[in-house]
């Protein structure tokens, strides 16, 4: 059985998505909105503590809490899924955007940040995949023939391409840990499986699944390419994009 991190979503709104990766073996620690939800979901081997985005100290103690709840951990994803944002920050207000940074940007680069120092510390096998469910902009909807739908907003989209630089540098980190695997995912809005949360939480089981079954160490190139969702996980150099 797996023990794995779980950062983007709060709980309840990731219950579908966390009780996929929960039946697969897998005990799942992530975040809630509240002590309350935090505690509801532990008999399904779903387990959550609250998180202060905005600070690195709160981000160091989710890690911290895991690794005690679950005594280490295999596995981490992190997931931006845009359209979820899309709901809470859907217009370009200036009063949006400091809680914005922290939502979006400010938590997932302490996270991660505070991650890889603790990998270092242990230098166990771990497995850290970041998922990106995109969502177009208004620049994008411009040139595409998507229609019949509101384009992300400016600190949105702005979000979505900061997730994807900070997953493409923490991929680079393989380099000299060969404890780390990184797998890289980006679900497009026109993905067959872009509304279907369970169907996305399957793919990342199995991608997760190629790779820790790899015979050798993960390179820079294996772990650098952006892979589709729905699609075969590669295990050479191929970038998606």
């Amino acid at each position: 059985m797996s023990n794995m991190l779980f950062i983007g979503k709060d709980l309840p709104e990731s219950l579908g998505f966390a009780e996929v990766l929960a039946d697969s073996g897998r005990k799942v620690f992530g975040t809630a909105k509240s002590e309350a939800d935090a505690t509801k979901f532990e008999s399904e081997n779903i387990f959550a503590t609250t998180w202060n985005k905005s600070s690195a100290v709160s981000s160091h103690s989710v890690i911290i809490r895991a690794e005690t709840k679950l005594e280490n951990l295999d596995e981490a994803v992190f997931y931006f899924d845009a359209s979820h944002f899309c709901t809470q920050f859907e217009l370009d207000r200036t009063e949006d955007i400091s809680n914005g940074i922290d939502t979006m940007i400010s938590g997932f680069v302490y996270a991660a940040t505070e991650l890889l120092k603790r990998i270092d510390q242990r230098k166990e096998k771990i497995s850290v995949l970041f998922l990106v469910k995109e969502y177009p902009s208004k620049y994008e909807m411009i040139s595409s023939k998507t229609a019949g739908i509101v384009p992300a907003s400016t600190i949105v989209h702005a979000a979505q391409a900061a997730f994807c630089s900070l997953a493409e540098n923490f991929s680079t980190n393989v380099a000299d840990r060969d404890y780390l695997s990184v797998v890289l995912a980006k679900c497009a809005y026109s993905n067959e499986l872009y509304k279907n949360e369970d169907a996305i939480a399957d793919w990342v089981v199995s991608a997760l699944n190629t790779v820790e079954s790899m015979k050798n160490p993960q390179t820079v190139k294996q772990a650098c390419g952006w892979n589709k969702v729905g699609g075969k996980v590669s295990t050479g150099f191929a970038l998606f994009r």
